[in-house]
C-alpha cells in the first residue's frame, strides 16, 4: 500500500524517466540509426525503469481516457492503457456515472498482462482506501457505518464502504432476534472487535453500538421516569407472555393482559415487531430497573356501569372467545367478557366437555345471572334461553298420562325409557308388575324395546320423571285392600318359610308376613319349620302398608284375642275355674257348633 499521496508521487516518478526516453529516442531518429526504429521499444522501456516497476498492488491515480460498452480505458501513464469493468463503477442495474476526463483512484492488479494491458479495479482501490480509513476507526476506538447485506454459517456479512466485515449472530442486537431482515440494506453504526489485514478478516459488533448508546439513554430517560406517564415506542420483540417495547434506549415489557380490554390469547394478534405504540408506565421499580407498561390504560374501562348495561335475567348474543374444561367466555362487547359454566351450558348434557356444546367463535345467545363488577366477573347461561324440557313434559303430560319410549338403559334397579330426544323416565323395578318380584319382572325387558308406562310423577328441580308399567292395569289386590282393616282375622296360604318368619298370600293376591316372635303365643311354638308352604293359618292383621301393598300379620295377637274372648265367655277370675277347663269348655263348645 502506498502512503498517503502515494498515487501522486507514482506519477511524477515515472514521467521523469519518461521524458528522458522521448528525448533519447528524438536524438537518435537519424538515418544511421534507423536501426534503432526497429528495435524493441519495451526492452528500451525496461533497460530505462527496469523490469520491477513495483506497481503491482499500488493504488494510482488515472484519468478516463474514453468508454465501451464494458470497459473504461485508463491512461495511469505507464506504456499502456489500463481498462477497468464498468460494473466497478456502480451497482449492479445502475448506470455507472463516469465520463471521459474523471480522475479516478486504481488498483493495479498486474502491471501487464498477456495482451500488453495493464490490469485495474476500481472495487479493490475503494477496498484498500477502506482498509486504510478502518485501521484508523480502530486505533482510534470509533464506530464505522455499514450494512448487512448477507448471511453466512454463524452470523452476518456487512460492507464496510467496500471492505468485507463479519458480524457474529451473537452481536447483532442485545437480545435474540428472531428475523433480521429488517435490519438487512439498512446502513448503521458498528463497532470493530478485530481485524487483521493480512488475513483480510474483520469482525465487527452491533451490540457494542446499542449497548453504549442504550446506556446513554437509559441514564437519561430513567432519571425523569415516573408511573403513569406516556410515552412512544416501538415494538422490539414478542413473546407468549407480551411484547418487549423500546422506548429509546430503554425497554419496557407490555404484558399481554396489559395489551387490551378484550380477551388476546398471543400478542402477536395485536402486534408486530417493527409497530409504533403509545404506552403508559404502570410500574416501575429504581432498583431492579424494571419497566412494566400498558396500552389499554389509555382506553376507556368497558367495565364502568357494566351492571347498568348487563342486568341480571336479560338476553344478549355473544361471541364464544375461549373454551376451557369449565366452561366457555363469551365476548359481550370488546373488552367485556362472561363466563358460561358448565353446568348452565344444557338443560340434558351432563359431564360433558364445552368443547361439545359451542366452538371458538360461535355466536350464542345467552343470559345473564349475575355481575359482579369488583371483581369484573359476569355469569351467563346458555340453556335459560332455552325451555327447560322438564317443565315443557310436564305441561304437556299430566300425572297418570300414558306414554310410549323406547328402553335406552337397563340398571339394577330400574328401566330408563327415552321420551324425546334429550330426556328420559326411569321405571322403578317395583313398578314392573303387580304379581311379580322386581328382579323377575326385569328378565322380561331388553335394551331397545320399546314400552307404554304411565306418568307417576315429574320433579322439575330434580330434573326427575317417575314412570310405571303396572300401573297400566288395575291392581288385583285393590279390593282387598279396601276391605281388610287392622284388627281384623284374615285367611293367609303359606307361600315361603324363612329363618325369620313365614310370607303368606290373602285371597292369593295380597302378601303378608309373619315374623319368627309372632307365629305362637308360647315361645316353644315360634318356629317358622313347623309350618309349610301352601298351609292355611288363620291370622290377625297388625298393619296395612297400601303403598307397598303388604299386610303385617300375626297369630300370637289372635291366640291371645281368643283367650280373651274365653276368659270373658266362660269364666273370670275369682269363679275359681283354671284356665284350662275354661279353654277346654270353649274348645268343645267351639267343636259342637261346629
Amino acid at each position: 500500500m502506498l502512503p498517503a499521496g502515494g498515487a501522486q508521487e507514482v506519477s511524477a516518478s515515472f514521467f521523469g524517466p519518461m521524458q528522458d526516453l522521448q528525448l533519447h529516442m528524438a536524438s537518435a531518429a537519424t538515418p544511421a540509426t534507423d536501426h534503432f526504429r526497429g528495435e524493441d521499444f519495451a526492452s528500451l522501456l525496461d533497460e530505462t525503469l527496469g523490469r520491477d516497476t513495483g506497481f503491482d498492488g499500488s493504488v494510482v491515480r488515472g484519468r478516463i481516457v474514453r468508454l465501451t460498452d464494458e470497459f473504461a480505458i485508463v491512461d495511469v501513464g505507464l506504456k499502456s492503457e489500463g481498462r477497468v469493468s464498468l460494473r466497478e463503477f456502480a451497482p449492479q442495474g445502475v448506470t455507472p456515472d463516469v465520463k471521459p476526463g474523471d480522475v479516478v483512484e486504481l488498483y493495479v492488479e498486474r502491471y501487464e498482462d498477456r495482451d500488453g494491458s495493464i490490469v485495474l479495479s476500481r472495487e479493490k482501490a475503494r477496498r484498500e482506501e477502506a482498509w486504510t480509513n478502518l485501521e484508523k476507526a480502530f486505533e482510534a476506538n470509533q464506530r464505522v457505518n455499514g450494512t448487512i447485506y448477507g448471511r453466512v454459517k454463524g452470523g452476518f456479512t456487512v460492507d464496510l464502504g467496500g471492505a468485507m466485515a463479519f458480524l457474529p449472530g451473537s452481536q447483532v442486537d442485545i437480545r435474540p432476534v428472531r428475523d433480521v431482515s429488517p435490519l438487512m440494506g439498512v446502513p448503521q453504526p458498528f463497532q470493530i472487535l478485530k481485524m487483521d489485514r493480512a488475513r483480510g478478516n474483520i469482525v465487527v459488533s452491533r451490540r457494542a453500538v446499542l449497548e453504549e448508546t442504550r446506556a446513554e439513554q437509559r441514564s437519561e430517560l430513567i432519571q425523569g421516569l415516573t408511573e403513569g406517564m406516556i410515552l412512544d415506542g416501538v415494538v422490539k420483540n414478542i413473546t407468549d407472555y407480551g411484547a418487549f417495547v423500546d422506548l429509546g434506549g430503554v425497554d419496557g415489557l407490555l404484558h399481554v393482559t396489559d395489551i387490551a380490554w378484550k380477551r388476546i390469547n398471543h400478542p402477536s394478534e395485536a402486534l408486530q415487531i417493527g409497530q409504533p405504540v403509545r404506552v403508559q408506565v404502570i410500574r416501575f421499580n429504581p432498583d431492579t430497573q424494571r419497566i412494566s407498561l400498558g396500552m389499554k390504560q389509555l382506553e376507556a374501562d368497558p367495565w364502568e356501569n357494566v351492571a347498568l348495561k348487563y342486568p341480571p335475567g336479560a338476553r344478549y348474543t355473544g361471541r364464544v372467545t375461549n373454551i376451557t374444561d369449565y366452561g366457555a367466555f363469551v365476548e359481550l362487547e370488546p373488552g367485556v367478557e362472561g363466563l358460561v359454566h358448565v353446568s348452565e351450558m344444557s338443560w340434558t348434557k351432563k359431564n360433558v366437555h364445552p368443547g361439545k356444546i359451542v366452538a371458538t367463535s360461535q355466536e350464542v345467545d345467552v343470559m345473564v345471572l349475575d355481575v359482579d363488577s369488583a371483581k369484573r366477573r359476569i355469569s351467563l347461561g346458555l340453556k335459560q334461553v332455552q325451555r327447560n324440557p322438564w317443565e315443557q313434559f310436564a305441561e304437556e303430560h299430566k300425572i297418570g298420562s300414558t306414554v310410549e319410549g323406547e328402553i335406552r338403559n337397563i340398571t339394577e334397579f330400574g328401566l330408563f325409557v327415552g321420551l324425546s330426544a334429550d330426556i328420559d323416565g326411569m321405571v322403578h323395578m317395583s313398578d314392573l308388575s303387580w304379581d311379580e318380584t322386581g328382579e323377575e319382572a326385569m328378565k322380561h325387558y331388553e335394551k331397545g324395546q320399546v314400552v307404554k308406562a304411565k306418568v307417576l310423577d315429574v320433579d322439575v328441580e330434580k330434573e326427575r320423571i317417575s314412570l310405571g308399567i303396572k300401573q297400566l292395569q288395575e291392581d288385583p289386590a285393590a279390593d282387598v285392600l279396601t276391605s281388610v282393616q287392622k284388627g281384623a282375622i284374615v285367611t293367609c296360604t303359606v307361600t315361603a318359610v324363612q329363618s325369620n318368619g313365614i310370607e303368606v298370600k290373602v285371597d292369593d293376591v295380597l302378601t303378608g308376613f309373619i315374623r319368627r316372635a309372632e307365629l305362637a303365643r308360647d315361645k316353644a311354638e315360634q318356629r317358622p319349620e313347623r309350618f309349610a308352604v301352601g298351609e292355611r293359618v288363620d291370622a290377625k292383621v297388625v298393619s296395612v302398608d297400601r303403598a307397598a301393598r303388604k299386610l303385617a300379620l300375626t297369630i300370637k295377637g289372635r291366640e291371645v284375642e281368643e283367650d280373651k274372648q274365653a276368659i270373658n265367655e266362660y269364666g273370670s277370675s275369682d269363679s275359681g275355674a283354671s284356665l284350662g277347663d275354661i279353654l277346654g269348655a270353649a274348645i268343645r263348645r267351639r267343636n259342637t257348633d261346629s
